[in-house]
């Protein structure tokens, strides 16, 4: 039923913003602050100097971690396919590739946390968390949702296994007949 009173197009309330969309610029400057204290706390006792070439090569390390990490995992992306399979879980190509970026980074606590990485236990350890987190939230979603999609993958086919086949289409018509639909139903 209308009124005839013009409806506003905006919304009467705000929808509430995430915690991770409100505190996550507050985190980056944080972690920015930290940084630049840092460093400049570092260069103070060890020199100007030293420090800068502590980034330098923690920006060489961390760009040849990066291409080691993605050839070894274009390589067992090469292998899977050649195998008719899919890659294996558990790589740690892309927490490798994460630690080498934060390698990248300036800075002397993206530096700690990018070593952290490139260790195996704590490759492992991460990945178990993410991974759990993953499941937990993908449990938690709408039912028609996005996660729901993933369950009936899993439930349709819980190995994974893609059987090779070829579909062959029989035509029952002659080249030169046309079928057409009928004029009343």
């Amino acid at each position: 039923m209308t009124t005839g009173a013009p409806t506003s197009p905006y919304p009467t309330t705000r929808p509430r913003r995430s915690r991770l969309r409100r505190y996550l610029p507050l985190g980056v400057a944080a972690w920015l602050v930290l940084e630049i204290w840092l460093l400049t706390v570092v260069a103070g006792a060890a020199g100007g100097l030293t420090v800068f070439l502590l980034l330098v090569a923690c920006a060489v390390v961390g760009s040849v971690v990066i291409k080691r990490a993605g050839r070894r995992a274009f390589q067992s992306l090469n292998e899977a396919l050649q195998r008719g399979g899919s890659p294996e879980r558990g790589g740690g190509n892309g927490l490798m590739m994460l630690g080498g970026l934060l390698l990248m980074i300036p800075g002397l606590v993206s530096d700690v946390a990018g070593l952290l990485l490139l260790l195996p236990p704590v490759q492992q350890a991460v990945s178990r968390y993410t991974q759990n987190a993953l499941d937990k939230r993908l449990r938690a979603a709408a039912p028609g949702g996005f996660g729901d999609a993933f369950q009936q993958v899993r439930i349709h086919r819980p190995d994974g296994k893609v059987v090779p086949g070829e579909v062959i289409r029989e035509d029952r018509t002659e080249p030169g007949d046309q079928q057409r639909p009928p004029l009343s139903r």
